[in-house]
């Protein structure tokens, strides 16, 4: 009887994972994504913004008496009288390219005024985020360490209170208030410009303050409930020593909610500059904005708009990424 040999198959080779199947590929594609159709609405509303206030830009710039002849020729120029879609083609090209248009007022290239002014902007928004950082943390780790398990009910009343009270002034009233303190009746610090390092105190303090007691009250909340968490019951029963827990164990799990609402607070200290830049004649963008809106410079606006809803979106977007590499669980998964 004739035997049959059955030679089996090799194995099927298991197929290779799609790239975009790791979750820290869908995550990056994930923000990626958000960012640019957060871009794309940024970049059409500050379009959309110039041809919906009212007055004509060129008149303004060149003045009540300018020829009409004149008016027309710039405006041409500007290519204001194109259609609203060709002039929105045109900005589109521009940004990709990096042209950002001419200042109807100073002539200057829009690029160059953004150049000299955003330095300004950002040293006095990071130091004012740094130096409320650096308020907060301790501060909202000793009162959560003080008023834990229930104990120091009046200072956790005097202190909640107090951060109420602190963070709902505004930060330009607070620095109205520095300046007639410090600067008129003491004579201390400089009330205007950015020539000296002692003329950073005020403005950054003015902004700190408000975004301080925040993140303080923050942190207080997160301290108190990891102190109670039973890793650190554990670390209690080692008779590891006060330091080694509050800094070692509790403080890296107390951060996390503090780092949102922290990269949240950087984003509105940004945004903030406006109105303190123009208490202290800082020279940056946001004082540049508002004389650009007082004369209609609408590219330099806009542009400024721009760089704001650029630099909101880019925070949010490291805080996303910093908060998935300390909480990886509760950030890179599906939406």
């Amino acid at each position: 009887m004739p035997v049959t040999l059955t030679v089996p198959a090799p194995p099927a080779d298991p197929a290779r994972p799609r790239p975009w199947a790791h979750p820290w590929a869908r995550f990056g594609l994930r923000r990626l994504g958000r960012l640019l159709v957060s871009l794309w609405v940024l970049v059409t509303a500050s379009f959309a913004m110039i041809h919906l206030i009212p007055g004509d830009p060129v008149r303004a710039a060149l003045g009540p008496t300018a020829p009409a002849d004149l008016v027309e020729a710039r405006r041409h120029a500007l290519g204001l009288d194109d259609p609203i879609l060709v002039q929105y083609a045109h900005y589109l090209k521009g940004l990709f390219t990096g042209d950002l248009g001419t200042s109807l007022a100073s002539q200057l290239p829009v690029s160059d005024v953004i150049a000299q002014r955003l330095t300004a902007t950002l040293l006095l928004a990071v130091f004012a985020f740094v130096a409320a950082v650096v308020i907060a943390v301790p501060l909202g780790v000793s009162m959560g360490v003080l008023t834990r398990r229930g104990h120091g009910r009046r200072t956790e009343l005097a202190f909640t209170t107090t951060s109420i009270v602190v963070a709902t002034i505004p930060d330009f009233l607070i620095g109205v208030a520095l300046v007639y303190v410090f600067g008129i009746r003491l004579g201390w610090l400089p009330v205007a410009g950015n020539d000296t390092a002692s003329a950073y105190v005020l403005p950054v303090v003015s902004l700190a303050i408000g975004p301080a007691a925040i993140l303080a009250r923050i942190v207080r909340v997160e301290m108190a409930g990891v102190l109670e968490a039973d890793f650190v019951r554990t670390a209690r029963a080692k008779r590891l020593p006060a330091r080694t827990i509050y800094l070692k164990h509790a403080l890296p799990n107390a951060v996390t909610a503090a780092l949102t609402l922290g990269g949240l607070l950087l984003s509105a200290l940004v945004a903030g500059t406006v109105l303190v830049e123009n208490v202290f004649a800082w020279p940056g963008l946001g004082s540049t904005i508002v004389q650009s809106i007082l004369t209609r410079d609408y590219p330099v606006v806009q542009a400024i708009v721009l760089v704001y809803g650029l630099g909101v979106l880019l925070t949010n977007l490291v805080v996303d990424i910093a908060l998935a590499v300390l909480d990886p669980r509760s950030k890179i998964r599906e939406d």
